[in-house]
């Protein structure tokens, strides 16, 4: 019955006005189709994002974009056609005293609860730190959660319960002038903000863990030299037993940690690359012996996560990426709705991202990789699929430019996964000029085919160039082995460099790009990458942009070591000699021309860092304008959310890449194309 309603449902739904309030039929139209894109659209902040259904599927909690602003929004189900109510802006903090919002979750069907995230001058130092607020529907009014003599981090939700509108919180607490050893747990009544404890703060304790009935099962704590402790305990009356006591010095992850505690008396699934390749298994928690083959695993790539039923008890689905984001249902009905999607979408375009109790109604996330998509709500018992909203303000339904992914081997026979955007404008794919953008981390991330929150892929691709992203050695998703290979002592600014310049040597070798035409961009490591590169292999590259990068190893793994401490310092820093492989040490010699981008409010990676490798450019007699150039964004961070700052650094990059690496050269047998879509589009 769903099935045959189904393929009915999603032809009518292209002429359905959006649940949306205040969107219009004509949203729905297809544009973009012909002419080009100009490149501020792509840094548009998304229309729509991770909207999330109430317990009884009567309402939707979304994040919605309004005049290039962030908005928590509410969507009535119930009043279909009426504007969604708006909560409070989420403008990134950026001075004392500013909050925005993380992530949101319902508890019961009349309250949203609401992570904040602040910054505050602390005995004068900067600290960021994390709340929770009470949103009620009926009232419309905030209430704080639990911030009464509350540390640094308030806001780690372990357990909801959605009948008593209760739920557990791990928090921080700072009394008579000090922060506690470890984190408590306090139960918090949501609708009248009175809370009790549950367990006291513990010295050993990182992190707590609860089963589906809200007991609290195990616990997580490290110490600076970067040992972890699991423990663990059948039921709420043992005492907590330590189960593992390991080192992790290759930041892998390889210690088993339960996800999913079973009613099966010391049963938990949990994930582990103990093989590699991270997988699902089914553990024995007083022994962490695992019990039986994977319950889940994959050939190439590993499990990302996994996704518990309503109860917290089992196992629901699970998460994982090969070329694009997937789930993978143990649950035979959402298993076989997702077939129906596969079927009528093509495999893995569709994605079941929130459903309702019982999993009536279901959010979904429809998209190619070469198009933005958009989030439906499919009714399963009326087959009904109706348009929530685009992700994607302007571009809305459109295709874009195609991606996939190639795998090409590294000079040392390595090899190497990476995503490959085509410009579509040009008319044939032979020797044309080509970007290599290494993503940031650089550990335990990875590109893949998606359209993305920051589809920079697809805003240079459209202005004519070819764009590699390689998942260069170190990258995540492939194995631990994988990720050993770029933490090697000649990993970081070396091997994992020569990755990025093999890319350009291999796909010149297929016809695909002039590898005489490369310039090399990214962000955070990747903008490490870029100025190592520009200085490392200044003829190889044409051009290069460089975004809130580290340039000083040195200077950044002391900053590391007051932040993180010694050994969480050691993270990055995994090179056997830090000077050599920082581009700001060796400003001299040949340099591809670059262009850098820095934010003033970056958190992450301070702003000296840019300042520094400007001035030792400026000193080895570099000339500003000519062999770089330097922009500092005021209002900048690193996660880029304004769009004003978003914008700039795309408009930025395509100006640098015009100047010394121009899309279209009068021997090309094609032009450029006109824009025909631009930011101000209605």
């Amino acid at each position: 019955m769903v099935k045959k309603m189904f393929a009915a449902a999603l032809l009518a739904s292209a002429m359905m006005m959006p649940v949306a309030g205040g969107a219009q039929t004509s949203d729905i139209v297809v544009v973009a189709q012909k002419g080009r894109v100009d490149t501020a659209v792509f840094g548009k902040r998304p229309f729509m994002r991770d909207p999330r259904l109430s317990p009884d599927g009567t309402k939707i909690a979304v994040m919605l974009s309004r005049d290039g602003v962030d908005n928590l929004a509410y969507i009535d189900l119930a009043k279909p056609g009426n504007p969604s109510t708006l909560i409070a802006k989420a403008e990134e903090y950026r001075e004392a005293g500013d909050r925005t919002m993380g992530t949101w979750r319902w508890v019961g069907n009349r309250t949203l609860l609401v992570t904040l995230l602040s910054r505050e001058n602390i005995f004068g130092q900067r600290a960021d730190l994390r709340r929770l607020v009470a949103y009620d529907l009926e009232t419309g009014k905030l209430m704080p959660l639990a911030w009464t003599d509350a540390g640094a981090d308030a806001g780690t939700i372990l357990h909801i319960d959605d009948e008593k509108e209760t739920i557990l919180l791990q928090r921080g607490t700072f009394k008579d002038g000090s922060f506690s050893p470890g984190p408590e747990v306090v139960e918090v009544d949501v609708r009248t903000g009175k809370y009790k404890s549950v367990m006291r703060p513990n010295p050993e304790v990182d992190s707590w863990m609860v089963d589906g009935k809200g007991v609290i099962r195990a616990a997580v704590g490290s110490d600076s030299k970067g040992n972890q402790r699991l423990m663990y305990r059948s039921n709420g009356s043992e005492t907590l037993k330590t189960v593992s006591n390991e080192k992790d010095p290759t930041f892998t992850q390889s210690q088993i940690v339960p996800e999913i505690f079973l009613d099966e008396p010391d049963m938990a699934y949990a994930t582990s690359n103990k093989d590699n390749l991270r997988r699902v298994y089914k553990v024995d928690m007083k022994t962490l012996e695992i019990v039986g083959p994977p319950v889940f695993q994959l050939s190439r790539y590993d499990v990302d996560g996994l996704i518990a039923d309503e109860s917290e008890s089992e196992l629901l689905g699970v998460a994982f990426t090969t070329n694009k984001e997937r789930r993978k249902w143990m649950d035979p009905r959402l298993a076989q709705i997702q077939a129906f999607f596969d079927e009528d979408f093509g495999e893995g375009n569709a994605m079941i991202t929130s459903t309702n109790d019982g999993d009536t109604k279901l959010i979904v996330r429809v998209s190619e990789t070469s198009d933005p998509g958009g989030y439906y709500l499919y009714d399963t018992e009326s087959g009904k699929m109706q348009l929530l909203g685009w992700t994607h303000p302007i571009l809305k339904g459109a295709k874009m430019n195609p991606t996939e992914s190639v795998r090409y081997k590294a000079s040392d026979g390595l090899e190497i996964e990476a995503v490959i955007t085509y410009p579509r404008h040009r008319k044939s794919r032979k020797n044309l000029p080509v970007v290599v953008m290494p993503h940031g981390g650089p550990y335990g991330i990875r590109d893949e085919e998606g359209f993305g929150f920051f589809p920079w892929h697809q805003a240079l691709a459209e202005l004519g160039y070819v764009v590699i992203q390689p998942n260069y050695r170190g990258s995540g998703g492939y194995g631990k082995d994988f990720v050993k290979e770029g933490r090697k002592p000649n990993g970081y600014g070396n091997r994992m460099q020569d990755d990025l310049n093999d890319a350009v040597t291999w796909f010149g070798k297929q016809g695909l790009i002039d590898p005489k035409r490369a310039c090399i961009m990214g962000w955070s490591y990747g903008g490490y990458a870029t100025a190592r590169g520009a200085q490392r292999d200044g003829d190889f590259w044409r051009c290069a942009i460089a975004g809130a990068g580290v340039y000083d190893f040195p200077m950044m793994k002391s900053y590391d070591t007051n932040a993180f401490g010694s050994f969480g310092a050691s993270f990055q820093a995994t090179a056997s000699d830090l000077v050599d492989i920082s581009s700001a040490r060796h400003p001299e010699g040949k340099w591809a021309p670059i262009l850098i981008v820095a934010g003033l409010r970056d958190a992450r990676i301070p702003i000296e860092q840019s300042r520094t490798l400007v001035s030792r450019l400026k000193g080895a007699g570099k000339k500003e304008d000519i062999d770089f150039r330097y922009v500092e964004q005021p209002k900048g961070t690193h996660n880029l959310p304004y769009e004003d700052v978003h914008i700039q650094w795309l408009e930025e990059a395509a100006k640098w890449l015009d100047r010394f690496n121009p899309a279209y050269v009068p021997t090309d047998a094609d032009k450029p194309v006109p824009v025909a879509v631009t930011a101000d589009t209605k």
